[in-house]
């Protein structure tokens, strides 16, 4: 068995895609994974898998599509990778405040269409690496352009965006 940290994508604590973390840490126990724990009420998985990390996400969406009847895209990564994904972030220092700093990540590494980190995006900014999509949004996240949506438009993939304290509490969780 190996460990992962799963994260739901659209998981809310209430709405469309409300699902209890209590049920989720029985669906996937049930569904062979191990220690199976949850943080907060948005979709943070930390679990033990005999499968790999493609494998894996696809079990767990299975899993919860048929026991819950939610369909989530499921983001499966190994700690080393969202140490990788924390160590890679291009917006740090005095100039950026980190709760502003955002994480979107795919199962796939991420390319960028041409052109696509060098467009105006007003006071948001955006890199993309392999690893991560990183977002800098000093102010309201809700009225960006830089939302899941449109990334998943632009990199091809469905993603899923975490802040700086999630990804850090997961990569220890």
């Amino acid at each position: 068995m190996k460990p992962f940290v799963a994260l739901l994508r659209g998981v809310m604590p209430s709405g469309k895609n409300a699902v209890k973390m209590a049920d989720v840490r029985r669906v996937l126990t049930d569904g062979g994974f191990a220690d199976v724990r949850t943080w907060i009420q948005s979709g943070n998985i930390a679990l033990q898998s005999a499968l790999d990390a493609a494998q894996t996400s696809d079990r767990i969406r299975d899993l919860l599509h048929i026991h819950l009847g939610v369909d989530l895209a499921v983001i499966v990564k190994t700690r080393e990778q969202l140490q990788e994904v924390l160590d890679g972030n291009p917006f740090t220092g005095e100039s950026y405040d980190i709760k502003r700093v955002f994480f979107t990540l795919g199962n796939s590494p991420l390319s960028a269409p041409q052109g696509l980190t060098t467009q105006d995006f007003g006071e948001d900014k955006l890199a993309i690496a392999p690893q991560a999509a990183y977002l800098y949004i000093p102010r309201d996240a809700s009225r960006s352009k830089l939302g899941n949506a449109f990334l998943e438009k632009q990199l091809g993939q469905r993603l899923t965006t975490r802040n700086f304290n999630t990804l850090s509490k997961m990569r220890v969780f």
